[in-house]
């Protein structure tokens, strides 16, 4: 019996130890992390933007892949392709040119070139006011439903903090100005096509704005506002509009390409991805596109292209 009652009480002993130095541990490891995290140098603080009141602030949203998936101009096309505006040859062309926008991720400037010379002369001899009725309807067809919300978001949270809000995209200011109104945004700075007595005369007023063209419509719309730039964000998604992020001091990257990940990176600009799916962020395709359906028109698109050639 005492050998019985002296065992017990080892092990009781012992159980003990282990109870306190179990407690000395796990004392030692919260003492232990907690120097390391007051040791730790301080992050930066992230500024709080968009600030509530600042009137000279504002921001300005690139359009294609940006806010709404997709280049406006190929869904404008496709609105135009169905009101018998042009024929299946065209129609061709605009979906090549938006099967390499989505799967390459990236904007090919012949690409754009031919789109823009596309529309000029499917347009020309047309009346603006009938564009823009049109555009209306081709807005709720096809693009409505392409808004990312995440980018939406965005641009409600400037509004909501009584900033301004600018579309700046390539795509025609008419149906930029469509889109920006149905947003509820300030306005739109787009491509501007001649015009004569309200009917369109197939030229354009200077340029395509793009890459440097926009930074240049920034900084004139700026000047005009009385906007201080260095208070302004800019969002996109193209190393091509490097020029109007670089203009502002909060430049946001937003379903970067790679060039535009990579320059983010280097010089600390926030990214905010709204895309799912590895392949998606990788080359920009929507979760909720069919890639079977959208891997079939890219090589319908591509036979019409190669027998152009």
């Amino acid at each position: 019996m005492a050998a019985l009652a002296w065992l017990t009480s080892r092990r009781r002993f012992a159980t003990a130890r282990s109870v306190r130095a179990g407690e000395a541990a796990a004392e030692a490891a919260r003492k232990s992390a907690q120097e390391q995290e007051e040791a730790r140098p301080p992050e930066p603080a992230e500024p709080q933007f968009p600030v509530v009141g600042d009137a000279r602030a504002a921001a300005f949203f690139d359009l294609d892949n940006t806010i709404m998936q997709g280049a406006a101009m190929f869904h404008f096309g496709r609105g135009l392709y169905k009101r018998h505006f042009f024929g299946k040859r065209d129609l061709a062309r605009f979906a090549w040119q938006q099967a390499w926008f989505r799967l390459a991720g990236i904007e090919d400037p012949e690409h754009i070139q031919d789109a823009r010379d596309s529309v000029l002369s499917i347009v020309k001899g047309h009346r603006v006011s009938e564009l823009m009725t049109i555009g209306e309807e081709i807005y709720d067809e096809y693009m409505a439903e392409r808004i990312w919300p995440g980018t939406r978001a965005l641009a409600q949270a400037h509004l909501d903090a009584g900033q301004k809000v600018w579309l700046v995209t390539a795509a025609p200011v008419e149906t930029a100005t469509i889109i920006a109104r149905r947003l509820g945004l300030t306005g739109a700075l787009g491509t501007v096509a001649e015009s004569v007595g309200g009917v369109y005369t197939g030229k354009l007023v200077g340029e395509l704005l793009h890459g440097p063209a926009k930074a240049e419509a920034v900084r004139a719309l700026a000047a005009a506002e009385g906007l201080d730039l260095d208070r302004c964000a800019a969002y996109s998604d193209s190393a091509n509009d490097i020029p109007m992020l670089s203009l502002v001091g909060h430049p946001h990257a937003v379903n970067p390409d790679a060039r535009l990940r990579r320059h983010a990176r280097e010089h600390g600009w926030r990214v905010r991805d709204y895309r799912t799916g590895r392949k998606a962020a990788r080359i920009g395709i929507p979760a909720a596109v069919g890639l079977g359906a959208l891997g079939g028109a890219a090589a319908v698109a591509l036979a019409v292209h190669r027998r152009r050639r």
